[in-house]
Protein backbone atom coordinates (compact mmCIF):
# COMPACT_ATOMS: atom_id res chain seq x y z
CA UNK A 1 0.00 0.00 0.00
CA UNK A 2 1.78 3.10 -1.23
CA UNK A 3 1.42 6.73 -0.23
CA UNK A 4 -1.20 7.47 -2.91
CA UNK A 5 -3.46 4.67 -1.67
CA UNK A 6 -2.93 5.68 1.95
CA UNK A 7 -3.81 9.34 1.31
CA UNK A 8 -6.93 8.32 -0.65
CA UNK A 9 -8.07 5.96 2.13
CA UNK A 10 -7.59 8.67 4.75
CA UNK A 11 -9.59 11.15 2.66
CA UNK A 12 -12.36 8.58 2.45
CA UNK A 13 -12.32 7.62 6.15
CA UNK A 14 -12.07 11.01 7.85
CA UNK A 15 -15.69 12.08 7.15
CA UNK A 16 -16.91 8.66 8.34
CA UNK A 17 -15.01 8.12 11.60
CA UNK A 18 -14.18 11.60 12.90
CA UNK A 19 -15.35 11.76 15.54
CA UNK A 20 -16.38 8.27 16.66
CA UNK A 21 -16.21 6.14 19.79
CA UNK A 22 -13.88 3.19 20.12
CA UNK A 23 -15.74 -0.02 21.00
CA UNK A 24 -13.85 -3.18 20.02
CA UNK A 25 -10.39 -4.52 19.21
CA UNK A 26 -9.49 -7.99 18.01
CA UNK A 27 -6.47 -9.60 16.41
CA UNK A 28 -7.38 -12.26 13.81
CA UNK A 29 -3.72 -13.12 13.16
CA UNK A 30 -0.30 -12.23 14.45
CA UNK A 31 0.16 -9.16 12.22
CA UNK A 32 -3.36 -7.76 11.85
CA UNK A 33 -5.55 -5.71 14.18
CA UNK A 34 -9.23 -4.95 13.65
CA UNK A 35 -10.73 -1.92 15.39
CA UNK A 36 -14.43 -1.14 15.70
CA UNK A 37 -15.62 2.49 16.01
CA UNK A 38 -19.19 3.65 16.62
CA UNK A 39 -20.15 6.76 14.65
CA UNK A 40 -23.43 8.43 13.73
CA UNK A 41 -23.49 6.21 10.63
CA UNK A 42 -23.20 3.05 12.68
CA UNK A 43 -20.37 0.63 13.39
CA UNK A 44 -17.26 1.03 11.24
CA UNK A 45 -14.48 -1.56 11.26
CA UNK A 46 -10.91 -0.73 10.27
CA UNK A 47 -8.23 -3.32 9.57
CA UNK A 48 -4.63 -2.35 10.34
CA UNK A 49 -1.98 -4.80 9.24
CA UNK A 50 1.79 -4.75 9.55
CA UNK A 51 2.36 -7.89 7.45
CA UNK A 52 5.55 -7.51 5.44
CA UNK A 53 3.88 -8.59 2.20
CA UNK A 54 0.55 -6.79 2.67
CA UNK A 55 0.90 -3.87 5.09
CA UNK A 56 -2.33 -1.90 4.84
CA UNK A 57 -4.99 0.27 6.43
CA UNK A 58 -8.46 -0.42 5.03
CA UNK A 59 -12.10 -0.62 6.03
CA UNK A 60 -13.72 -4.05 6.29
CA UNK A 61 -17.22 -5.38 6.71
CA UNK A 62 -18.19 -6.53 10.20
CA UNK A 63 -15.72 -9.39 10.82
CA UNK A 64 -16.45 -12.59 12.79
CA UNK A 65 -15.53 -12.53 16.45
CA UNK A 66 -12.04 -13.91 16.51
CA UNK A 67 -8.83 -12.92 18.29
CA UNK A 68 -10.29 -10.73 21.06
CA UNK A 69 -8.26 -12.68 23.64
CA UNK A 70 -4.83 -11.84 22.25
CA UNK A 71 -2.52 -9.82 24.47
CA UNK A 72 -2.33 -6.86 22.08
CA UNK A 73 -6.11 -6.76 21.58
CA UNK A 74 -6.72 -6.86 25.33
CA UNK A 75 -4.20 -4.07 25.99
CA UNK A 76 -5.80 -1.84 23.35
CA UNK A 77 -9.30 -2.71 24.57
CA UNK A 78 -8.38 -1.74 28.12
CA UNK A 79 -6.43 1.41 27.19
CA UNK A 80 -8.97 2.86 24.73
CA UNK A 81 -12.21 1.97 26.48
CA UNK A 82 -14.93 4.62 25.90
CA UNK A 83 -12.44 6.94 24.16
CA UNK A 84 -13.22 9.02 21.08
CA UNK A 85 -11.24 8.98 17.86
CA UNK A 86 -10.58 12.67 17.18
CA UNK A 87 -7.78 12.66 14.61
CA UNK A 88 -6.25 10.72 11.71
CA UNK A 89 -2.88 12.35 11.05
CA UNK A 90 -0.43 11.59 8.24
CA UNK A 91 2.40 14.06 7.65
CA UNK A 92 4.42 14.66 4.53
CA UNK A 93 5.16 11.66 2.37
CA UNK A 94 5.73 9.19 5.20
CA UNK A 95 3.46 6.14 5.30
CA UNK A 96 2.86 6.64 9.01
CA UNK A 97 -0.66 7.24 10.36
CA UNK A 98 -1.53 8.36 13.88
CA UNK A 99 -4.93 7.54 15.37
CA UNK A 100 -5.43 10.20 18.04
CA UNK A 101 -7.90 9.40 20.82
CA UNK A 102 -9.25 11.54 23.65
CA UNK A 103 -11.77 10.99 26.47
CA UNK A 104 -14.26 12.99 24.40
CA UNK A 105 -14.15 15.34 21.40
CA UNK A 106 -12.50 18.63 22.34
CA UNK A 107 -10.30 17.14 25.08
CA UNK A 108 -6.57 16.69 24.81
CA UNK A 109 -5.16 13.59 23.14
CA UNK A 110 -4.37 10.90 25.73
CA UNK A 111 -3.75 7.82 23.57
CA UNK A 112 -2.24 7.38 20.10
CA UNK A 113 -2.11 4.36 17.83
CA UNK A 114 0.73 4.63 15.32
CA UNK A 115 0.61 2.48 12.18
CA UNK A 116 3.86 2.38 10.19
CA UNK A 117 3.46 0.96 6.69
CA UNK A 118 7.06 0.37 5.65
CA UNK A 119 7.22 -3.08 4.06
CA UNK A 120 9.09 -5.58 6.23
CA UNK A 121 9.71 -2.83 8.78
CA UNK A 122 5.98 -2.19 9.29
CA UNK A 123 4.71 -2.03 12.85
CA UNK A 124 1.85 -0.88 15.08
CA UNK A 125 2.36 0.87 18.41
CA UNK A 126 0.09 2.11 21.20
CA UNK A 127 1.39 5.28 22.92
CA UNK A 128 0.32 7.01 26.11
CA UNK A 129 -0.10 10.75 26.68
CA UNK A 130 3.68 11.21 26.97
CA UNK A 131 4.23 9.17 23.79
CA UNK A 132 5.70 6.23 25.63
CA UNK A 133 5.14 2.81 24.09
CA UNK A 134 2.43 0.84 25.94
CA UNK A 135 2.11 -2.04 23.47
CA UNK A 136 3.27 -2.88 19.97
CA UNK A 137 2.72 -5.34 17.20
CA UNK A 138 6.31 -6.53 17.28
CA UNK A 139 9.29 -5.51 19.38
CA UNK A 140 12.48 -4.42 17.62
CA UNK A 141 15.52 -5.59 19.59
CA UNK A 142 18.98 -4.05 19.55
CA UNK A 143 20.36 -6.89 17.46
CA UNK A 144 17.50 -6.46 14.95
CA UNK A 145 18.02 -2.75 14.34
CA UNK A 146 20.92 -0.54 15.39
CA UNK A 147 19.10 2.51 14.02
CA UNK A 148 15.78 2.32 15.87
CA UNK A 149 15.22 -0.41 18.46
CA UNK A 150 11.80 -0.16 20.13
CA UNK A 151 10.59 -1.81 23.33
CA UNK A 152 7.72 -1.32 25.74
CA UNK A 153 8.27 1.78 27.91
CA UNK A 154 10.51 3.57 25.41
CA UNK A 155 9.71 7.04 24.11
CA UNK A 156 8.43 6.80 20.57
CA UNK A 157 10.70 8.20 17.89
CA UNK A 158 9.69 8.63 14.25
CA UNK A 159 11.25 6.44 11.55
CA UNK A 160 14.44 7.64 9.84
CA UNK A 161 13.78 10.45 7.38
CA UNK A 162 13.00 9.50 3.82
CA UNK A 163 15.68 10.01 1.20
CA UNK A 164 14.99 12.29 -1.73
CA UNK A 165 13.13 15.55 -2.10
CA UNK A 166 9.48 16.00 -1.09
CA UNK A 167 7.32 16.51 -4.21
CA UNK A 168 5.77 19.95 -4.51
CA UNK A 169 3.41 21.53 -7.03
CA UNK A 170 5.26 24.85 -6.53
CA UNK A 171 8.45 23.45 -8.07
CA UNK A 172 9.15 24.81 -11.55
CA UNK A 173 9.31 22.53 -14.56
CA UNK A 174 12.98 23.29 -15.21
CA UNK A 175 14.02 22.60 -11.62
CA UNK A 176 12.00 19.37 -11.59
CA UNK A 177 13.59 18.18 -14.85
CA UNK A 178 17.10 19.10 -13.70
CA UNK A 179 16.73 17.04 -10.54
CA UNK A 180 15.60 13.99 -12.48
CA UNK A 181 18.43 14.45 -15.03
CA UNK A 182 21.35 14.53 -12.57
CA UNK A 183 22.27 10.89 -13.31
CA UNK A 184 21.68 8.93 -16.55
CA UNK A 185 19.30 6.47 -14.90
CA UNK A 186 16.17 4.87 -16.37
CA UNK A 187 13.21 7.18 -15.79
CA UNK A 188 11.41 4.81 -13.40
CA UNK A 189 14.50 4.50 -11.19
CA UNK A 190 15.21 8.24 -11.34
CA UNK A 191 11.70 9.05 -10.08
CA UNK A 192 12.05 6.68 -7.13
CA UNK A 193 15.52 7.85 -6.13
CA UNK A 194 14.93 11.58 -6.56
CA UNK A 195 11.56 12.12 -4.86
CA UNK A 196 9.82 10.83 -1.77
CA UNK A 197 6.60 8.82 -1.82
CA UNK A 198 7.14 7.27 -5.27
CA UNK A 199 6.36 3.57 -5.16
CA UNK A 200 7.35 1.20 -8.02
CA UNK A 201 3.74 0.93 -9.31
CA UNK A 202 3.34 4.73 -9.20
CA UNK A 203 6.66 5.21 -11.01
CA UNK A 204 5.53 2.81 -13.75
CA UNK A 205 2.20 4.61 -14.00
CA UNK A 206 3.81 8.05 -14.26
CA UNK A 207 6.55 7.01 -16.69
CA UNK A 208 4.31 4.91 -18.93
CA UNK A 209 6.12 3.50 -21.94
CA UNK A 210 9.23 5.57 -21.11
CA UNK A 211 9.86 3.79 -17.77
CA UNK A 212 13.03 2.03 -18.99
CA UNK A 213 14.29 4.93 -21.11
CA UNK A 214 17.34 6.75 -19.68
CA UNK A 215 16.50 10.31 -18.64
CA UNK A 216 19.20 11.79 -20.90
CA UNK A 217 17.43 10.30 -23.96
CA UNK A 218 13.95 11.73 -23.28
CA UNK A 219 12.57 14.19 -25.80
CA UNK A 220 11.06 17.54 -24.88
CA UNK A 221 7.53 16.31 -25.59
CA UNK A 222 8.13 13.25 -23.35
CA UNK A 223 9.26 15.55 -20.53
CA UNK A 224 6.13 17.70 -20.94
CA UNK A 225 3.85 14.64 -20.93
CA UNK A 226 5.60 13.28 -17.85
CA UNK A 227 5.30 16.62 -16.03
CA UNK A 228 1.59 16.75 -16.80
CA UNK A 229 1.14 13.31 -15.23
CA UNK A 230 3.27 14.46 -12.28
CA UNK A 231 1.12 17.53 -11.55
CA UNK A 232 -2.07 15.51 -11.93
CA UNK A 233 -0.78 13.03 -9.38
CA UNK A 234 0.09 15.80 -6.91
CA UNK A 235 -3.37 17.32 -7.31
CA UNK A 236 -5.04 13.92 -6.79
CA UNK A 237 -3.41 13.42 -3.37
CA UNK A 238 -5.81 15.89 -1.74
CA UNK A 239 -8.88 15.08 -3.86
CA UNK A 240 -11.97 14.40 -1.70
CA UNK A 241 -13.13 11.31 -3.60
CA UNK A 242 -11.24 8.41 -5.16
CA UNK A 243 -12.17 5.13 -6.74
CA UNK A 244 -10.48 1.76 -7.05
CA UNK A 245 -9.49 0.77 -10.59
CA UNK A 246 -8.25 -2.80 -11.10
CA UNK A 247 -5.67 -3.31 -13.83
CA UNK A 248 -5.05 -6.33 -16.01
CA UNK A 249 -1.93 -7.42 -14.09
CA UNK A 250 -3.81 -8.24 -10.90
CA UNK A 251 -2.99 -4.94 -9.19
CA UNK A 252 -4.93 -1.73 -8.77
CA UNK A 253 -4.64 2.01 -9.24
CA UNK A 254 -6.39 4.89 -7.48
CA UNK A 255 -8.48 7.16 -9.68
CA UNK A 256 -9.94 10.54 -8.81
CA UNK A 257 -13.71 11.08 -8.98
CA UNK A 258 -14.20 14.51 -10.57
CA UNK A 259 -17.47 16.39 -9.90
CA UNK A 260 -17.73 17.16 -13.64
CA UNK A 261 -17.49 13.50 -14.57
CA UNK A 262 -20.92 12.27 -15.83
CA UNK A 263 -20.38 8.96 -14.02
CA UNK A 264 -19.97 10.80 -10.72
CA UNK A 265 -23.60 11.95 -10.94
CA UNK A 266 -24.91 8.41 -11.44
CA UNK A 267 -25.95 6.32 -8.40
CA UNK A 268 -22.80 4.56 -7.24
CA UNK A 269 -22.73 0.89 -6.27
CA UNK A 270 -19.45 1.44 -4.43
CA UNK A 271 -19.35 1.55 -0.64
CA UNK A 272 -16.32 3.86 -0.60
CA UNK A 273 -12.69 3.45 -1.51
CA UNK A 274 -11.57 2.22 1.91
CA UNK A 275 -14.16 -0.58 1.96
CA UNK A 276 -13.59 -1.49 -1.70
CA UNK A 277 -9.86 -1.70 -1.03
CA UNK A 278 -10.54 -3.85 2.04
CA UNK A 279 -12.55 -6.25 -0.10
CA UNK A 280 -9.79 -6.24 -2.73
CA UNK A 281 -7.14 -7.19 -0.19
CA UNK A 282 -9.34 -9.77 1.53
CA UNK A 283 -10.12 -11.54 -1.74
CA UNK A 284 -6.45 -11.91 -2.60
CA UNK A 285 -5.27 -12.75 0.91
CA UNK A 286 -7.91 -15.46 1.17
CA UNK A 287 -6.81 -16.86 -2.18
CA UNK A 288 -3.18 -16.80 -1.04
CA UNK A 289 -4.09 -18.63 2.19
CA UNK A 290 -6.11 -21.20 0.25
CA UNK A 291 -3.28 -21.82 -2.24
CA UNK A 292 -0.69 -22.09 0.52
CA UNK A 293 -2.78 -24.47 2.61
CA UNK A 294 -3.56 -26.62 -0.43
CA UNK A 295 0.09 -26.77 -1.44
CA UNK A 296 1.23 -27.59 2.07
CA UNK A 297 -1.30 -30.41 2.41
CA UNK A 298 -0.51 -31.77 -1.07
CA UNK A 299 3.19 -31.90 -0.22
CA UNK A 300 2.45 -33.63 3.07
CA UNK A 301 0.24 -36.20 1.31
CA UNK A 302 2.99 -36.83 -1.22
CA UNK A 303 5.47 -37.56 1.58
CA UNK A 304 2.98 -39.88 3.27
CA UNK A 305 2.28 -41.63 -0.05
CA UNK A 306 5.98 -42.16 -0.74
CA UNK A 307 6.43 -43.58 2.75
CA UNK A 308 3.46 -45.95 2.39
CA UNK A 309 4.51 -47.04 -1.12
CA UNK A 310 7.99 -47.88 0.14
CA UNK A 311 6.62 -49.85 3.09
CA UNK A 312 4.07 -51.66 0.88
CA UNK A 313 6.70 -52.71 -1.68
CA UNK A 314 8.95 -53.93 1.12
CA UNK A 315 6.17 -56.10 2.59
CA UNK A 316 5.30 -57.48 -0.85
CA UNK A 317 8.91 -58.41 -1.46
CA UNK A 318 9.01 -60.17 1.90
CA UNK A 319 5.81 -62.01 1.03
CA UNK A 320 7.26 -63.09 -2.31
CA UNK A 321 10.27 -64.50 -0.45
CA UNK A 322 7.92 -66.67 1.61
CA UNK A 323 7.17 -68.73 -1.51
CA UNK A 324 10.51 -70.48 -0.90
CA UNK A 325 9.04 -72.29 2.13
CA UNK A 326 7.79 -75.14 -0.08
CA UNK A 327 11.19 -75.68 -1.72
CA UNK A 328 12.89 -75.57 1.70
CA UNK A 329 10.45 -78.22 2.94
CA UNK A 330 11.26 -80.43 -0.04
CA UNK A 331 15.02 -80.05 0.51
CA UNK A 332 14.63 -81.04 4.16
CA UNK A 333 12.50 -84.05 3.18
CA UNK A 334 15.07 -85.19 0.62
CA UNK A 335 17.84 -85.05 3.24
CA UNK A 336 15.91 -87.15 5.76
CA UNK A 337 14.87 -89.64 3.06
CA UNK A 338 18.46 -90.70 2.52
CA UNK A 339 19.24 -94.34 3.42
CA UNK A 340 21.60 -93.38 6.24
CA UNK A 341 21.71 -89.59 6.74
CA UNK A 342 24.66 -88.26 8.67
CA UNK A 343 24.42 -86.15 11.78
CA UNK A 344 25.27 -83.03 9.78
CA UNK A 345 22.53 -83.78 7.22
CA UNK A 346 19.95 -84.25 9.97
CA UNK A 347 20.93 -80.91 11.54
CA UNK A 348 20.74 -79.18 8.17
CA UNK A 349 17.26 -80.66 7.55
CA UNK A 350 16.08 -79.40 10.93
CA UNK A 351 17.32 -75.91 10.11
CA UNK A 352 15.49 -76.02 6.79
CA UNK A 353 12.29 -77.15 8.55
CA UNK A 354 12.52 -74.29 11.07
CA UNK A 355 13.14 -71.74 8.32
CA UNK A 356 10.18 -73.04 6.29
CA UNK A 357 7.89 -72.89 9.34
CA UNK A 358 9.02 -69.32 10.07
CA UNK A 359 8.28 -68.27 6.50
CA UNK A 360 4.81 -69.88 6.62
CA UNK A 361 4.02 -68.08 9.89
CA UNK A 362 5.16 -64.78 8.34
CA UNK A 363 2.61 -64.98 5.53
CA UNK A 364 -0.38 -64.05 7.72
CA UNK A 365 1.51 -61.17 9.34
CA UNK A 366 2.76 -59.86 6.00
CA UNK A 367 -0.69 -60.05 4.42
CA UNK A 368 -2.09 -58.08 7.35
CA UNK A 369 0.61 -55.43 6.93
CA UNK A 370 -0.04 -55.22 3.19
CA UNK A 371 -3.75 -54.68 3.87
CA UNK A 372 -2.84 -51.99 6.42
CA UNK A 373 -0.63 -50.03 4.01
CA UNK A 374 -3.16 -50.46 1.18
CA UNK A 375 -5.90 -48.99 3.37
CA UNK A 376 -3.69 -46.02 4.24
CA UNK A 377 -2.99 -45.43 0.55
CA UNK A 378 -6.74 -45.47 -0.12
CA UNK A 379 -7.15 -42.92 2.67
CA UNK A 380 -4.54 -40.70 1.00
CA UNK A 381 -6.29 -41.05 -2.37
CA UNK A 382 -9.58 -40.00 -0.78
CA UNK A 383 -7.89 -37.00 0.79
CA UNK A 384 -6.42 -35.98 -2.56
CA UNK A 385 -9.94 -36.09 -3.97
CA UNK A 386 -11.05 -33.83 -1.14
CA UNK A 387 -8.37 -31.27 -2.01
CA UNK A 388 -9.44 -31.34 -5.65
CA UNK A 389 -13.02 -30.76 -4.47
CA UNK A 390 -12.01 -27.69 -2.48
CA UNK A 391 -9.92 -26.24 -5.28
CA UNK A 392 -12.91 -26.50 -7.62
CA UNK A 393 -15.55 -25.32 -5.10
CA UNK A 394 -15.90 -21.74 -6.37
CA UNK A 395 -19.44 -21.66 -4.94
CA UNK A 396 -17.96 -21.77 -1.42
CA UNK A 397 -16.16 -18.83 0.22
CA UNK A 398 -12.41 -19.15 0.59
CA UNK A 399 -12.15 -18.86 4.43
CA UNK A 400 -14.48 -21.86 4.81
CA UNK A 401 -12.34 -23.81 2.35
CA UNK A 402 -9.19 -22.93 4.30
CA UNK A 403 -10.88 -24.09 7.53
CA UNK A 404 -11.84 -27.32 5.78
CA UNK A 405 -8.26 -27.95 4.66
CA UNK A 406 -6.95 -27.23 8.14
CA UNK A 407 -9.46 -29.67 9.62
CA UNK A 408 -8.44 -32.33 7.09
CA UNK A 409 -4.79 -31.83 8.00
CA UNK A 410 -5.58 -32.41 11.67
CA UNK A 411 -7.65 -35.45 10.78
CA UNK A 412 -4.87 -36.97 8.66
CA UNK A 413 -2.32 -36.38 11.40
CA UNK A 414 -4.58 -38.37 13.74
CA UNK A 415 -5.15 -41.17 11.23
CA UNK A 416 -1.74 -41.41 9.55
CA UNK A 417 0.56 -40.28 12.35
CA UNK A 418 -1.15 -41.47 15.55
CA UNK A 419 2.02 -41.99 17.63
CA UNK A 420 1.91 -39.70 20.66
CA UNK A 421 -1.41 -38.11 19.61
CA UNK A 422 -3.95 -40.22 21.50
CA UNK A 423 -4.54 -37.58 24.16
CA UNK A 424 -4.80 -34.83 21.53
CA UNK A 425 -7.23 -36.93 19.51
CA UNK A 426 -9.59 -37.15 22.46
CA UNK A 427 -9.41 -33.38 23.01
CA UNK A 428 -10.13 -32.63 19.36
CA UNK A 429 -13.20 -34.86 19.10
CA UNK A 430 -16.06 -32.59 17.98
CA UNK A 431 -19.40 -33.14 16.35
CA UNK A 432 -18.84 -33.28 12.57
CA UNK A 433 -20.49 -30.58 10.49
CA UNK A 434 -21.42 -32.06 7.08
CA UNK A 435 -22.75 -29.99 4.22
CA UNK A 436 -26.55 -29.98 3.99
CA UNK A 437 -28.65 -29.10 0.93
CA UNK A 438 -32.44 -28.95 0.54
CA UNK A 439 -33.92 -31.26 -2.08
CA UNK A 440 -36.72 -30.02 -4.43
CA UNK A 441 -39.31 -31.71 -2.16
CA UNK A 442 -37.83 -30.15 0.98
CA UNK A 443 -35.94 -33.22 2.20
CA UNK A 444 -32.45 -32.91 3.66
CA UNK A 445 -29.44 -34.14 1.69
CA UNK A 446 -26.25 -34.57 3.73
CA UNK A 447 -22.81 -34.60 2.10
CA UNK A 448 -19.85 -35.87 4.08
CA UNK A 449 -16.83 -33.92 2.98
CA UNK A 450 -14.12 -35.59 5.01
CA UNK A 451 -13.56 -39.14 6.28
CA UNK A 452 -15.18 -38.67 9.68
CA UNK A 453 -18.16 -36.81 8.23
CA UNK A 454 -18.68 -39.71 5.82
CA UNK A 455 -18.89 -42.11 8.74
CA UNK A 456 -21.04 -39.71 10.76
CA UNK A 457 -23.81 -39.32 8.21
CA UNK A 458 -23.69 -42.91 6.91
CA UNK A 459 -23.42 -44.96 10.11
CA UNK A 460 -24.25 -42.77 13.10
CA UNK A 461 -26.88 -40.26 12.03
CA UNK A 462 -28.64 -42.28 9.32
CA UNK A 463 -32.08 -43.72 10.08
CA UNK A 464 -34.04 -46.58 8.61
CA UNK A 465 -35.53 -45.41 5.33
CA UNK A 466 -32.61 -43.11 4.36
CA UNK A 467 -30.79 -43.69 1.09
CA UNK A 468 -27.02 -43.72 0.62
CA UNK A 469 -25.32 -42.52 -2.60
CA UNK A 470 -21.71 -42.91 -3.70
CA UNK A 471 -19.83 -42.72 -7.00
CA UNK A 472 -19.22 -46.28 -8.20
CA UNK A 473 -15.65 -47.57 -7.89
CA UNK A 474 -14.33 -44.06 -7.31
CA UNK A 475 -13.15 -42.11 -4.25
CA UNK A 476 -15.78 -39.59 -3.26
CA UNK A 477 -18.08 -38.21 -0.60
CA UNK A 478 -20.90 -40.12 1.01
CA UNK A 479 -24.29 -38.56 0.24
CA UNK A 480 -27.35 -39.43 2.35
CA UNK A 481 -30.89 -38.49 1.34
CA UNK A 482 -33.00 -38.25 4.52
CA UNK A 483 -35.99 -40.03 2.95
CA UNK A 484 -36.95 -41.34 6.40
CA UNK A 485 -38.53 -37.90 6.98
CA UNK A 486 -40.75 -38.03 3.88
CA UNK A 487 -41.36 -39.61 0.52
CA UNK A 488 -38.59 -38.86 -1.98
CA UNK A 489 -39.56 -38.20 -5.59
CA UNK A 490 -37.51 -38.56 -8.75
CA UNK A 491 -36.08 -35.02 -8.56
CA UNK A 492 -34.78 -35.68 -5.04
CA UNK A 493 -33.07 -38.89 -6.13
CA UNK A 494 -31.55 -37.21 -9.16
CA UNK A 495 -30.17 -34.27 -7.12
CA UNK A 496 -28.58 -36.69 -4.63
CA UNK A 497 -27.01 -38.59 -7.56
CA UNK A 498 -25.72 -35.35 -9.08
CA UNK A 499 -24.15 -34.30 -5.76
CA UNK A 500 -22.52 -37.72 -5.30
CA UNK A 501 -21.11 -37.43 -8.83
CA UNK A 502 -19.83 -33.89 -8.24
CA UNK A 503 -18.17 -34.71 -4.90
CA UNK A 504 -16.03 -37.46 -6.42
CA UNK A 505 -12.86 -37.75 -8.45
CA UNK A 506 -15.02 -38.41 -11.51
CA UNK A 507 -16.48 -34.88 -11.51
CA UNK A 508 -14.78 -34.16 -14.83
CA UNK A 509 -16.95 -36.73 -16.62
CA UNK A 510 -20.24 -35.88 -18.30
CA UNK A 511 -22.03 -38.76 -16.55
CA UNK A 512 -20.98 -40.72 -13.48
CA UNK A 513 -22.33 -44.07 -12.28
CA UNK A 514 -23.69 -43.70 -8.74
CA UNK A 515 -24.56 -46.56 -6.39
CA UNK A 516 -27.83 -46.13 -4.44
CA UNK A 517 -28.16 -48.29 -1.34
CA UNK A 518 -30.63 -48.39 1.51
CA UNK A 519 -28.99 -47.43 4.79
CA UNK A 520 -29.93 -50.81 6.29
CA UNK A 521 -27.60 -52.51 3.79
CA UNK A 522 -24.50 -50.57 4.87
CA UNK A 523 -21.92 -52.13 7.17
CA UNK A 524 -18.77 -50.71 8.64
CA UNK A 525 -15.56 -52.64 7.96
CA UNK A 526 -13.97 -53.48 11.30
CA UNK A 527 -10.50 -51.97 11.72
CA UNK A 528 -10.76 -49.84 8.57
CA UNK A 529 -10.31 -46.07 8.45
CA UNK A 530 -13.37 -43.90 9.17
CA UNK A 531 -15.80 -43.64 6.29
CA UNK A 532 -15.00 -47.05 4.79
CA UNK A 533 -18.10 -49.22 4.42
CA UNK A 534 -19.34 -52.27 2.54
CA UNK A 535 -22.83 -52.79 1.21
CA UNK A 536 -25.00 -55.50 -0.27
CA UNK A 537 -27.39 -55.01 -3.14
CA UNK A 538 -28.26 -51.55 -4.35
CA UNK A 539 -29.04 -49.95 -7.69
CA UNK A 540 -26.92 -47.96 -10.13
CA UNK A 541 -28.11 -44.58 -11.39
CA UNK A 542 -26.41 -41.88 -13.43
CA UNK A 543 -25.40 -38.53 -11.98
CA UNK A 544 -24.49 -35.28 -13.72
CA UNK A 545 -21.65 -33.44 -11.89
CA UNK A 546 -22.41 -30.18 -13.71
CA UNK A 547 -26.00 -30.18 -12.46
CA UNK A 548 -24.77 -30.77 -8.92
CA UNK A 549 -22.38 -27.82 -9.14
CA UNK A 550 -25.10 -25.62 -10.66
CA UNK A 551 -27.39 -26.41 -7.73
CA UNK A 552 -24.65 -25.45 -5.26
CA UNK A 553 -24.01 -22.19 -7.10
CA UNK A 554 -27.72 -21.34 -7.04
CA UNK A 555 -27.97 -21.94 -3.31
CA UNK A 556 -24.57 -20.16 -2.88
CA UNK A 557 -24.81 -20.45 0.92
CA UNK A 558 -25.85 -24.05 1.65
CA UNK A 559 -27.57 -24.87 4.93
CA UNK A 560 -25.23 -25.95 7.70
CA UNK A 561 -25.86 -28.31 10.54
CA UNK A 562 -26.58 -26.49 13.79
CA UNK A 563 -24.91 -28.89 16.19
CA UNK A 564 -21.30 -28.71 17.28
CA UNK A 565 -18.65 -26.11 16.65
CA UNK A 566 -19.23 -23.61 13.84
CA UNK A 567 -15.54 -23.70 12.94
CA UNK A 568 -15.96 -27.13 11.36
CA UNK A 569 -18.79 -26.07 9.05
CA UNK A 570 -18.47 -26.81 5.35
CA UNK A 571 -15.62 -29.26 5.81
CA UNK A 572 -15.39 -31.42 2.68
CA UNK A 573 -13.63 -34.75 2.49
CA UNK A 574 -14.19 -37.72 0.18
CA UNK A 575 -12.95 -41.19 0.98
CA UNK A 576 -13.18 -44.42 -0.92
CA UNK A 577 -15.99 -46.78 -0.01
Amino acid sequence: MDLTSLRAVLNDLRPQVLPSRFEKAQQPDGATLQLGFRSLRGMIWLELSWQAEAARMVQVSAPPRHGAGSTLAQQIQHSLRQMALVGLVQLGFERVVEFQLAPRPGDGVSRVIVLELMGRHSNLLLLDQERRVIAMGRQVRDHQSRVRPISTGDFYGPPPALQGHPPSSDESFERWRDRLSLLPLPLKKALQQTYQGISPPLARHLAGQESTTPVDELSSSAWRTLHLSWTQWLDSLDAPQHRLVEDGDGGYTIGVVHPTDPKAKEPSTSNGLALDLGHWYRERLDKRDLDRTCQELIQRLQRWREKEDTALNDQRNRLAACDDSHSLQQKADSLLCLRSPSREEVDQAQKLYRKARKLRRSVAVLEERIAHHTARLELISGSEAFIEDLQAAEWQDKPSRVEALTALKRELEDLLNPVGRKGQRRKQSQTPQPLEVQSPAGLLIQVGRNHRQNEWISLRQARSGDLWFHAQECPGSHVVLKSSAGLADEDDLQLACDLAAYFSRARGNVRVAVVVVAIEQLQRIAGAVPGTVRHSGGDVRWGDPQNGEAQLRRSKTPTLTKTGDRSNALIPGPSSA
